[in-house]
Formats: structure tokens, C-alpha cells, sequence
């Protein structure tokens, strides 16, 4: 009869996966073993698991720190094996499996995840990119005062477009280290699309904020656009990148929000005197062309205000 050996790390995730056919598979440290656990506390010859004919059992050969059934303390030695035992040895654990052990279900791909491998085509994560660079050439031709040429766009294009591949890079090379795909195409296309949508929600402030009073509710609602876009893109990392349960997933990506949006909000805070001599001064100035709606005339404003004197002064006169 058949047996399945998983390698498996103590949160269960695989690690290796071996089918014998052989009436006896040895297990330890020592290179004559058919399975060979590099762990300092798995002796050289650790156990055997052997088939009498009718069940596998497990001969525990004396080792120093034994073999016990999952994480109790209930000895392996001499226990006859069920299909998805987990056996632990030392600090490693193996899972026993037989052929005819149940699977779940396949999963049909969703439109979710066609969206996502959508995300990791090589032309999408070009575009995007090549569109991030642009913008970025574009907002600093924007800002600043001076006449510049082409090159002295591209380079500042460049080296910010580099700098945002750091992040979709670590994720990537955490998710390896963690034994996870690490995807990276995947995590550069969402970021960058991402990073693109948090340039436009930075549009969609602008016009707010030249169109609105500051106290108007819909200038709050507009700022939590790039918490919401944030949140969702480091959800994205966390379900491209690592195998974690649905509350774990919220969990992690609202505290990289908060850590994100937080620090951020600490260090300006931090750098902003209480009295600055010589304010910034922002001379970004909207055309007229972005009202939304169009502006009242001069007339039209005196008019107005006169009423609004007219009408103050009535109710004064009332009140006295």
C-alpha cells in the first residue's frame, strides 16, 4: 500500500511532498534516510514508518527527543497511522497521507481572479508603468517655476518611477522567503495601477477643494479616497502574496493603512513649526475653465450681498 509523506512548517504551510510504495520509509537527519529532515533536533535515525499488511505503524528508534502525535505530548511509537495524522519530530512535523485521502473541490477562476492575472500581463504592467512615469514627468513639469527640457523631466520620472518598484519588490521577496509564490509581476501591475488611481484621486481633491468651500461634507468624503485605494491595494498584496486567512488579510492591510497614513500624517506634524516666518506658498492656480459650475458676476455678488445686509438688518430690527 501507498503512503504519502508531507514536509510540513508548524503553521501547516508545505513544504515538500513525497509517495512511497515501500513497506518501510525511515525518517532522520542521516543521509541513508528516504526522508532526510535537516533539523538539529531529529536524530540521525529518528523513526520508521512500516506496513504490517493491514495498517502503517509508526516505530519511534529511540530518539532523544521523540516523536508525539500533532502538537501534544501523546507518544507515536506503536500508533497505527489514519489518513492526515501529523507526527511531530523535534521542531519539524511530517503529515501522513494515504491515496484515497479526500480533496476538496476545485475552484473555478472568478472574474476577480481573471481581473488579477489580467493585472500581471506583460504589456498591462508596461503601460502601466510607462503611464506612472509619465504623469510623474508631467506633475514635475507642473511644479516647477523654471523652464526645463526633456532630460531634466525624465530623470526625476525615472529615479521616482524606481523608488515606487521597491514596494511590489519586498512583498514579492517576503512572499518568497515565507515559502509563497512570489508573483511579482502580479504585485507590480496592482501597485502601479494603484499607484495611478491615487494620482487620480489627487486630481479629483484638486477640483474639490477649487470648486467647494472647505467646510462643504463632500470635501471630507474625497479625502478618505486615498485611505480606501491604499487599503485596497495592500488587501491585494496580502491575497496575491501570501496564503492567510479572510480577518488576518483585513487585519494586515488595515494596519500597513494606518502605519502608511499615520507616519505620515506624524511626520509632517513633527517637521510644521507653530509659527513659520515664511509660508509655503502654492502658486498651482485652476483656470477658470475646471468651475464646475460657472461664477456669479460682480454685480450678481454685490446684489446678493446687499440683500443678505438687508435681510440681517430687518432681523435686528426686529429682535430690539
Amino acid at each position: 500500500m501507498e503512503i504519502i509523506i508531507e514536509e510540513i512548517s508548524k503553521g501547516h504551510k508545505l513544504i515538500g511532498r513525497h509517495k512511497y510504495a515501500q513497506s518501510s520509509v525511515h525518517i532522520g537527519r542521516g543521509y541513508h534516510n528516504d526522508i532526510i529532515v535537516s533539523d538539529p533536533h531529529v536524530c540521525a535515525e529518528h523513526l520508521t514508518i512500516d506496513y504490517d499488511g493491514e495498517h502503517w505503524k509508526i516505530n519511534d528508534l529511540n530518539s532523544v527527543n521523540g516523536s508525539f502525535i500533532g502538537q501534544g505530548k501523546q507518544a507515536a511509537n506503536g500508533h497505527i497511522v489514519n489518513s492526515g495524522d501529523v507526527i511531530s519530530i523535534g521542531n519539524s512535523q511530517i503529515r501522513l497521507i494515504f491515496p484515497n485521502h479526500p480533496v476538496d473541490t476545485s475552484i473555478p477562476f472568478s472574474a476577480f481572479e481573471s481581473l488579477i492575472n489580467l493585472a500581471r500581463h506583460p504589456l498591462v504592467v508596461i503601460a502601466s508603468i510607462v503611464l506612472f512615469a509619465l504623469a510623474t514627468g508631467w506633475l514635475t513639469f507642473l511644479e516647477n517655476a523654471k523652464e526645463v527640457n526633456f532630460t531634466q523631466l525624465l530623470v526625476p520620472a525615472i529615479k521616482l518611477t524606481l523608488a515606487f518598484c521597491i514596494w511590489p519588490s519586498i512583498i514579492a521577496l517576503i512572499s518568497h522567503l515565507t515559502k509563497n509564490d512570489a508573483r511579482v509581476l502580479h504585485q507590480i501591475g496592482i501597485c502601479f495601477i494603484f499607484f495611478l488611481l491615487l494620482m487620480v484621486t489627487d486630481a479629483i481633491q484638486a477640483l474639490t477643494y477649487f470648486n467647494t468651500s472647505s467646510n462643504w461634507p463632500v470635501a471630507w468624503f474625497v479625502n478618505l479616497l486615498p485611505i480606501v485605494l491604499a487599503f485596497c491595494m495592500f488587501w491585494l498584496n496580502c491575497y496575491v502574496g501570501f496564503h492567510m486567512s479572510k480577518a488576518r488579510r483585513i487585519t494586515a492591510a488595515a494596519s500597513l493603512t494606518i502605519l502608511f497614513f499615520g507616519g505620515s500624517a506624524l511626520l509632517q506634524m513633527s517637521k510644521r513649526p507653530e509659527f513659520n516666518p515664511r509660508p509655503q506658498y502654492n502658486a498651482t492656480i485652476l483656470p477658470p475653465a475646471y468651475l464646475i459650475s460657472s461664477s456669479s458676476s460682480v454685480d450678481d455678488f454685490i446684489k446678493d450681498a446687499d440683500k443678505l445686509f438687508e435681510k440681517a438688518q430687518k432681523k435686528a430690527n426686529d429682535e430690539k
